[in-house]
């Protein structure tokens, strides 16, 4: 038996069963309901706090009016868990042509403005920059960065080096975060934004496992480099970018920005 068929095991019984979606980050593996309305995320058992830490987190969202998924089951066992939630109907934001992206492009940057303005104090996740600082120091002592997820420029720097270019910057960063942070999604990739494909609203945020209180440029960063991959030339890029500054509220500050998304990449592994 495969682990994915291991992992299938912990999935509540259904009558159309449950397809297979991907295989996640760090062992886990996702299904989809054959109807289509429910998404399963199943885990080892030692990762099934981390699943847990997802499920608060989604159920918190949820309870603040923010559209995403909802918690549906939740199952533990000596195996592993499994997460069950609701799919949020529409289309992956990093699925549609420029053309769509560009007419999404103030709903999103609302609905970015929307999450940020939730009142920090009141979520009960962080994270913030020193846990992710430590993360990538762990990341990276385990050799696990994966080059791949690197800017194209960095792929071929040691990712101890790239880490140590980062660190003189950390106490400023810090109190950056201590005066400005919000409630962030953790991964603002366009990926994690489903929109509604009739009304090119933000139909709901999904994968939340990284959700918490964090200085916004740690999910500004993320959406921005992701949409630049969308666009079909510099002019554009830097005309939406420009356009999402304006209507979310601010100036970007491209040190602030870069640093990171610099940072990201080194925590994942």
């Amino acid at each position: 038996m495969t682990d994915s068929q291991a992992l299938r095991t912990l999935l509540p019984a259904d009558r159309d069963g449950w397809e297979p979606v991907t295989a996640g980050e760090s062992g886990a593996a996702v299904f989809r309901s054959a109807d289509g309305s429910r998404y399963g995320k199943c885990v080892p058992a030692p990762r099934v706090a981390a699943l847990e830490a997802e499920r608060d987190r989604v159920k918190w969202l949820h309870a603040q009016g923010v559209p995403g998924a909802r918690v549906l089951d939740w199952r533990v066992t000596a195996a592993g868990g499994c997460l069950v939630t609701s799919a949020v109907a529409g289309v992956p934001a990093d699925r549609v042509p420029a053309a769509t992206l560009r007419a999404a492009w103030d709903p999103i940057a609302d609905a970015v403005r929307r999450l940020h303005d939730l009142p920090p104090r009141a979520c009960p996740f962080s994270r913030d920059l020193s846990q992710m600082f430590a993360t990538a120091r762990e990341v990276v002592a385990r050799g696990a960065v994966n080059p791949e997820f690197l800017p194209v420029d960095q792929q071929h720097t040691p990712p101890d080096e790239l880490l140590a270019r980062l660190a003189p910057q950390i106490e400023r960063r810090l109190a950056q975060e201590a005066a400005e942070a919000v409630v962030c999604h953790g991964d603002l990739c366009l990926p994690n934004i489903v929109l509604d494909p009739t009304t090119l609203t933000v139909a709901g945020f999904i994968d939340l496992g990284r959700l918490g209180r964090a200085d916004p440029y740690a999910d500004l960063a993320l959406l921005l480099a992701t949409a630049r991959e969308t666009w079909p030339d510099e002019r554009q890029a830097s005309a939406a970018e420009d356009r999402f500054a304006d209507r979310y509220g601010i100036a970007l500050d491209r040190d602030r920005e870069r640093f990171y998304l610099h940072l990201d990449p080194l925590t994942w592994g």
